[in-house]
């Protein structure tokens, strides 16, 4: 059993989709639980791969690669995790705020959280204050995050926590930003709850906010 879980993790981090998808088939058909698979293989694989990235081994087409082998196999994983009694660990929106519409570092979050146990619930690009607010109301949300690419769009999160604010619903969630021009000074200045530097740090942050 080790083995083929180590093999999943192993060519995860490489980023070798095909080979991770007929490993995991090869993991199902010995019998193998689709949680501990992913729990045993993919997950730790994919904080391999973060850590690689935060360091600086791993540049972003690698950190894409083994994000991509490791949600296509959660793809094919998900319908033996709604048979079972996987439980999720919380709620995430995420979204790339308006005026912006780059969404690669979103979906690497997007695709960690969901690697780490989280119910994700996917805004897309270019999301206004009000539809981040509308989707609160509707989804009861532990954490939404927010993405800026560019420094231009970064006033938007500035705005979106004001307007969540007048709503009466900033209280009911932790709030996470990121992006390339974001810092935590960007994120102590306008009453932000974290800053995730990468997908892996964001992951890591919600994690403990949970203890």
């Amino acid at each position: 059993m080790a083995s083929v879980l180590e093999s999943i993790k192993e060519k995860c981090i490489k980023g070798k989709r095909v080979e991770v998808m007929d490993e995991v088939k090869r993991a199902l058909a010995e019998g193998i639980d689709a949680k501990q698979i992913m729990m045993e293989g993919l997950i730790p694989a994919m904080s391999v791969v973060g850590e690689k990235y935060s360091t600086g081994e791993y540049f972003l087409p690698q950190m894409m690669l083994g994000a991509r082998a490791m949600s296509e196999s959660l793809q094919m994983l998900k319908p033996f995790l709604a048979k079972g009694s996987y439980q999720k660990k919380g709620k995430a929106l995420v979204g790339t705020v308006q005026g912006d519409f780059h969404d690669i570092g979103k979906n690497i979050v997007k695709i960690m959280l969901e690697g780490g146990g989280y119910e994700v619930v996917d805004l897309g690009v270019d999301v206004s204050p009000e539809a981040f607010v509308e989707a609160i109301k509707k989804e009861s949300p532990q954490f939404v995050l927010m993405s800026a690419l560019i420094t231009l769009t970064m006033d938007s999160m500035r705005k979106t926590i004001q307007i969540m604010d007048a709503a009466g619903v900033r209280k009911q969630v932790r709030v996470g930003i990121g992006g390339a021009p974001v810092t935590q000074k960007f994120a102590d200045e306008i009453g932000a709850d974290f800053y995730g530097s990468d997908a892996y740090g964001c992951v890591e942050k919600c994690n403990q906010l949970l203890q």
